[in-house]
């Protein structure tokens, strides 16, 4: 008989978001008449850009005749006029990736979790609390210790590094899923210089970097001095220009990243991250590749800019509601999500019940992102408008 990998029996039965799903189901079916406005899971609502979708139609288009048709991809790391547009991407803020060290996934989510495939199970796993489910989960089912940095009230639910503690490996998201905060450059170059006492390598998380409106805050990483010898970043067009239903992202592994192996080899996060892929991915279709090569178009940054403001000003809609009720919250500004504190000093769970049975409003309760989440929320500025505006009317009617 086969044995199984027992980390997973110590973990939550379910992911987060089926256990809102069962609960949501169970509500609809007592109350069928019931007029849910769901802003709990991050996903979009308005439509791809036109020339992205007109350029995947020529992809496919492409595929049909045999003098364009594709197979393989040979690199496996995406082709190239991707990869190329990826770095003009970035040089627009002012960040040199050369294209070598741009590999297309489908989607920041996968290589998250796919990433510590590369990492000995003996790593220590730093990730800051409350985060996305992903970091936690994907380290557990290889039963590597984690250890977290708390993000709280008191710090604006930005965690710093603890100069006593030790990590290998340290997740960071900015803007965060789920608290919508965001880390300043100096605030960066201290988990670098931290990064780099530890020998660690971070793992930056930056899906949301297109919702930043302030100067001062990095849109990558890779803007602060010192990263791309300690650091990894993947973003995601799931939020930037509507990619959750077709997948697709990048991920950046600097070739100036080493480490040392047992043996006192010097070898290269780079080239083992491309073996692990040639292995196990097979990569992103060319349609979609040549629909996300478009979002970097000037045509398509027009475009898809259109969708960003349309979610930030949802995101104000929120805000001005929870400020009118007196509610803390972080997030919004720079994000498009709202973290905010439960009235009352109510539970997660229990503001989400009241919500959904006297609102008929889904969130995401706080706690599900850790221990530092529970009493607070998040809602998503992802929705229709009219359906923002109904819910936040719903919501500041209630009697707490």
């Amino acid at each position: 008989m086969p044995s199984i990998n027992e980390n997973f029996l110590s973990m939550e039965k379910n992911y987060l978001f089926i256990n809102i799903a069962k609960k949501v189901k169970a509500f609809t079916e007592a109350h069928p008449d019931a007029d849910i406005i769901r802003m709990g899971i991050g996903d979009v609502t308005q439509p791809i850009a036109k020339c992205v979708v007109e350029a995947m139609k020529k992809g496919a288009d492409e595929m049909g005749v045999k003098e364009t048709f594709r197979g393989y991809e040979d690199s496996g790391a995406g082709y190239d006029f991707l990869r190329e547009a990826v770095s003009g991407y970035y040089k627009s803020f002012g960040v040199d990736i050369p294209a070598d060290d741009i590999r297309i996934n489908d989607g920041a989510k996968a290589d998250c979790g796919n990433i510590v495939d590369i990492f000995g199970n003996d790593n220590i796993v730093l990730v800051t609390d409350p985060a996305y489910p992903v970091y936690v989960d994907t380290n557990l089912m290889n039963g590597r210790k984690i250890i977290y940095a708390n993000s709280n009230e008191k710090n604006g639910f930005a965690a710093m590094p603890d100069e006593n503690v030790h990590a290998d490996l340290i997740y960071l998201c900015s803007p965060n899923n789920p608290t919508g905060s965001v880390y300043t450059k100096e605030q960066l170059e201290e988990w670098i210089r931290y990064a780099k006492k530890n020998k660690a390598i971070i793992i930056y998380d930056s899906a949301y970097e297109a919702f930043i409106t302030e100067e001062n805050i990095p849109r990558s990483i890779f803007a602060v001095e010192g990263a791309k010898e300690c650091a990894i970043e993947m973003c995601s067009l799931s939020k930037t220009a509507g990619f959750t239903g077709m997948r697709c992202g990048y991920t950046v592994v600097p070739h100036e990243l080493y480490v040392t192996a047992s043996t006192g080899e010097q070898v290269s996060i780079a080239q083992l991250w491309g073996r692990r892929q040639g292995s196990k991915f097979n990569g992103v279709s060319y349609p979609v590749q040549c629909a996300a090569a478009a979002v970097f178009t000037p045509e398509g940054q027009e475009e898809i800019k259109v969708n960003i403001r349309y979610y930030q000003e949802n995101a104000k809609i929120i805000s001005s509601a929870l400020d009118e009720m007196g509610i803390k919250y972080t997030g919004g500004k720079n994000s498009p999500y709202i973290w905010f504190k439960c009235p009352n000093n109510m539970g997660s769970w229990e503001f989400f019940d009241l919500l959904l049975e006297k609102a008929n409003v889904v969130g995401t309760p706080g706690s599900g992102f850790g221990k530092n989440g529970e009493g607070w929320f998040r809602l998503t500025a992802f929705g229709d408008r009219e359906r923002t505006k109904e819910a936040m009317e719903r919501i500041k009617k209630l009697t707490f």
